[in-house]
């Protein structure tokens, strides 16, 4: 049987199966984003497809102590951009 790779939401922090969560995405050049294939270079924080599940992360800063950095307001914006438009999808 194969092993089905599991990760931690940064918002619920509920451990889940990868397929369901979305990767945010620090690349080397310090660029925050969203990572829809999981295959980005970088450092990798795992979301649920919720927009709540970021506003929790957003609120609780998990984001920038996965990355170790500060980030700004614009970036969280975007990535909310981006996740509600995965959830019309």
């Amino acid at each position: 049987m194969k092993k089905i790779p599991m990760r931690q939401c940064v918002g619920c922090r509920e451990m889940k199966p990868k397929k369901e969560l979305v990767r945010v995405v620090k690349s080397p050049e310090g660029v925050i984003s969203m990572d829809l294939k999981g295959k980005a270079p970088g450092r990798g924080a795992y979301v649920c497809r919720e927009a709540e599940c970021l506003r929790r992360a957003v609120k609780s800063r998990a984001l920038e102590r996965a990355f170790s950095t500060a980030i700004p307001q614009e970036v969280y914006d975007r990535l909310m951009v981006e996740l509600e438009a995965t959830e019309d999808a």
